[in-house]
């Protein structure tokens, strides 16, 4: 429960502090006087939009803090599954600067504003008028009704189930329409693979066909230059291997008589070794140098292919059509393997739709039971808030499988004996929507364990005996819930466990919205006040004593 909150420069208020008390909080003021206000900076808390033009002092940040004991509530999932520490003792603070970020924490963890909301959703709930709007909508009575029925988990369930559904079934379509199109390249893609498979391009080396080539196209200029390379070292009659022969003899003569010469001799020696193994090679080169045109054609043709292949697939040598050919082989296997995938995801489906359906016809058919016992305990309710002549029927039209399941539901109400229930946005005026939203709440108060709720004028459109009933109503629900109600009737004011006085006080500069728990005697006389205005009368203050004698509060005098 909310144990202390505290709002600092929002919109009119400049500070303000409230610690409620456990049960039931009245919060009353004059219209204007900031009860929204205060409404909007809790909504910032629990992690709504903020907007820096609601800062009182546009030079300061704004601070809204709320303390929470949530001991007595199992949430250390919540707070797990945000990976945020738990303590018994939970502090949300939001934080919004003059230049328009806005900071949330949870218990001084900075987190983001989905977390926020996330926790702060465990920790209060407040109603507002839009709420009761929302109460025509189908989507929301349905999510009531679930509640009323202990059913969330069995329809989380089915939910979970539902989305793996439309999820293989996204998967499906969307590999259909890649096999579609993958069967219009089909061919071409085979075309393509075939002239490279047929290619032969495993094993090929183009740099050493090109070499070939060269070799053979110039072989007459090759033997003719080796034979007169071969002429010059060793064969003609001043060839390199006679004149280094005699000049071997010379040094060797004068060898003995100079150590320098020696040295020179044995290194001539080597060049003479060197020079006839270069003669040899350049002999055999020369006799295996013979022009072939057929092995030139041959080699050429080979070539043509390959450089076409290049060119077709704009790829610079023969590993980068190997790679080209891997990639093919991939795009014609995968359109055989895409079909068992499809074969395989659509067993899939059909298994999960089963589940889904099957799953969707046992929720169906446990909302189903309870409608009866909604629609008795509603109208009970409804009875002892002035309408004894309130009917409830719960409409129910099977559909087709949605996140929330088959039923489209559709709560009917007349307030009116003899009269058939309608929808409630045709039925229902403003004062019993108000009343249908609190019973409604009031129900689901056993089935939740939310620790606080915020009531923002629920009791619109009632006065006298009703204003009193649903007074008690809500501190029934206050036993097991800690509730702050906002509200302009004297009978829920005077209902209250603590009230809070919400009012205006004019500076000299600006307007500022404060907020103070009134004492007893302070409580007597703002009731006389709601009663019979600024000045109330005896009969007034009398009456605001009997009211809250009706709560059992002790008056002194």
């Amino acid at each position: 429960m909310l144990v202390d909150l505290r709002i600092q420069n929002y919109a009119l208020i400049e500070k303000l502090e409230m610690k409620p008390s456990a049960l039931l909080n009245i919060i009353t003021g004059e219209t204007g006087a900031g009860k929204s206000i205060m409404l909007g900076a809790i909504g910032l808390l629990l992690g709504n939009r903020a907007d820096s033009r609601m800062l009182f002092d546009t030079a300061k940040k704004c601070v809204i803090e709320g303390h929470f004991d949530i001991s007595s509530y199992q949430l250390h999932d919540i707070f797990e599954a945000e990976d945020v520490d738990y303590d018994q003792q939970c502090i949300l603070r939001r934080e919004l600067s003059p230049n328009g970020k806005s900071r949330a924490f949870v218990n001084d963890t900075p987190v983001t504003l989905e977390t926020l909301r996330h926790i702060g959703a465990n920790l209060m709930d407040i109603h507002s008028q839009h709420d009761t709007l929302l109460l025509g909508d189908a989507v929301f009575q349905l999510n009531l009704l679930d509640l009323y029925a202990h059913l969330v988990p069995t329809r989380t369930q089915y939910s979970n189930a539902f989305r793996q559904y439309r999820k293989l079934e996204t998967d499906l379509q969307a590999l259909e329409g890649q096999v579609a199109q993958a069967n219009k390249e089909l061919d071409y893609h085979s075309f393509l693979l075939n002239e490279l498979e047929e290619a032969s391009l495993d094993n090929e080396r183009q740099d050493e066909l090109e070499q070939e080539v060269k070799e053979l196209e110039h072989a007459e200029e090759i033997k003719y230059k080796l034979t007169h390379a071969l002429q010059s070292l060793s064969d003609g009659e001043y060839c390199a291997t006679g004149a280094l022969k005699d000049a071997a003899v010379l040094l060797g003569q004068i060898a003995p008589y100079s150590e320098p010469v020696k040295d020179l001799r044995h290194r001539l020696d080597s060049c003479l070794i060197e020079l006839r193994d270069i003669t040899d090679e350049i002999e055999q080169v020369e006799r295996r140098t013979e022009g072939d045109p057929a092995r030139i054609d041959e080699l050429q043709s080979r070539l043509n292919v390959l450089y076409s292949l290049q060119r077709k697939h704009q790829v610079r040598d023969v590993v980068d059509l190997l790679a080209v050919r891997a990639d093919l082989r991939d795009k014609v296997s995968s359109v055989f393997n895409l079909d068992k995938q499809i074969s395989r995801l659509r067993r899939d489906v059909e298994a999960t739709l089963a589940t889904v359906q099957k799953q969707a016809l046992r929720l169906s058919e446990a909302r189903r039971k309870t409608f009866p016992k909604f629609e008795k305990e509603l109208a009970a309710l409804l009875t002892d808030l002035g309408m004894p002549h309130a009917r409830i029927v719960v409409g129910h039209e099977a559909g087709a499988p949605a996140v929330s399941g088959i039923d489209v539901v559709s709560i009917l109400f007349t307030a009116n004996k003899g009269a058939e229930p309608q929808t409630l946005s045709k039925a229902a005026s403003g004062g019993e929507f108000s009343r249908l939203m609190l019973c409604i709440k009031y129900m689901l108060a056993d089935k939740t364990a939310l620790p606080t709720i915020v009531f923002d004028e629920i009791d619109t459109g009632i006065s006298g005996e009703i204003a009193l009933k649903v007074g008690r109503m809500m501190q029934q629900m206050a036993k097991k819930h800690q509730l702050i109600a906002i509200s302009h009737l004297p009978q829920m004011a005077a209902a209250g466990d603590a009230h809070y006085f919400v009012y205006k006080e004019d500076r000299a500069d600006r307007t500022v919205s404060r907020i103070r728990q009134l004492s007893q005697d302070e409580r007597i006389h703002e009731i006389a006040q709601m009663i019979s205005g600024a000045n109330p009368t005896l009969h007034a203050t009398q009456s605001a004593r009997e009211l809250l004698a009706l709560r059992g509060v002790e008056m002194a005098g």
